[in-house]
């Protein structure tokens, strides 16, 4: 059995960190899994594996000369693999991925998988711009990318000819048993204004009928979420919004259950477990078309696409609002796509790929 080491920034809180332990978790059935974070906050999900403490933690940030700025956590790291025996290091996005030719020294016969969860387009223009060179030698180091969607597999294949495509796998039980008779509308994801596109939701928000709620679970930093407050105030949705906070477990599943339609407004994704997660349940999707819910509804065909604008989504929205029968054939195809993305065959994937 292969000793699998999952390597994260941290297992906070966030999409990135949830996909990383829920691959990580269902990889014990056929790998010895450990988890290692750059640092040290208590995991907000659930590990099946140990989590091997970091030496000197750090909560680290993008930017310039990463090698430098974390030259002890990457030493840290060789560390972890010579002594815990490593056999495949898996490290999440691109601080980490940074880290793989001085490893590769370090470690040579570890196989190193970069696992990519954003889109290739906000790795090297926005999150990782300061450090394209250190992000790009650590991608063309790496035995194997993990990419999440075919736009994004295209892109890597320009820098390396090891980028394979692996979705990340539902997160709870296809179930269907979202109320589609219902006036609330679920959003999932953090409060953070840019990337998820608060801003978009909150004016959406303002259009729709007194009946119709936006039901909100995520949490974010202060600044993001006193920005959240304001925006409400600004597109006078006091009473278009219920805000719940983070959800996770029953909770999460009963705020599904509740909804009859479920809203994205991100600007940009990786591959948005959130979506998956509501047609888990059975609830029709709205979404702005970035590339990952672009991936997920192929295009239009398992849910309603629309640009990054509140006029766009509310066109999108405001049928489904009036008529029953519109969510529930869009609830039949969320339940029907849901199932390409089980654990099974998603896992298969990777058994494949560390053995």
């Amino acid at each position: 059995m292969k000793r699998v080491l999952m390597a994260i920034e941290n297992l906070g809180l966030g999409g990135m960190k949830r996909a990383a332990t829920v691959v990580g978790n269902a990889m014990t059935a056929f790998a010895d899994v450990q988890y290692y974070q750059l640092a040290d906050v208590p995991s907000y999900y659930e590990l099946e594996g140990r989590l091997v403490p970091a030496k000197h933690p750090v909560m680290p940030e993008n930017g310039a000369a990463p090698l430098t700025r974390y030259a002890v956590q990457m030493a840290d790291l060789g560390d972890v693999l010579i002594t815990e025996k490593i056999d495949v290091l898996i490290v999440n996005a691109g601080i980490l991925t940074s880290f793989i030719p001085y490893l590769k020294t370090r470690a040579p016969h570890v196989q190193m998988i970069a696992w990519m969860h954003n889109n290739i387009d906000t790795y090297f223009n926005q999150y990782y711009r300061e450090m394209q060179p250190e992000f790009v030698a650590g991608v063309k180091a790496a035995d194997a990318v993990v990419a999440l969607t075919e736009s994004d597999l295209a892109g890597f294949q320009t820098v390396t000819d090891r980028a394979i495509k692996i979705w990340n796998p539902v997160t709870m039980p296809i179930v269907g048993q979202a109320d589609v008779t219902s006036h609330k509308i679920a959003f999932t994801g953090r409060i953070a204004i840019k990337h998820k596109g608060i801003d978009i939701m909150l004016a959406v928000a303002q259009y729709l009928p007194d009946d119709w709620q936006i039901v909100i679970a995520g949490d974010g930093t202060p600044t993001d979420v006193a920005e959240f407050k304001r925006l409400i105030h600004a597109n006078h949705a006091e009473n278009k919004v219920v805000y719940r906070g983070a959800l996770h477990d029953e909770a999460l599943a009963e705020h599904y259950r509740q909804a009859s339609i479920f809203l994205a407004t991100s600007r940009w994704e990786g591959l948005p477990l959130v979506l998956v997660e509501a047609m888990s349940f059975g609830l029709p999707i709205v979404s702005t078309d970035n590339t990952g819910a672009v991936e997920i509804l192929e295009g239009g065909v398992y849910g309603e696409l629309a640009t990054k604008d509140a006029t766009a989504i509310w066109h999108r929205l405001e049928p489904l609002l009036h008529s029953t029968e519109m969510r529930r054939v869009l609830a039949s195809k969320s339940l029907a796509r849901a199932k390409d993305f089980a654990t099974g065959p998603i896992m298969a994937k990777w058994q494949q790929l560390i053995e």
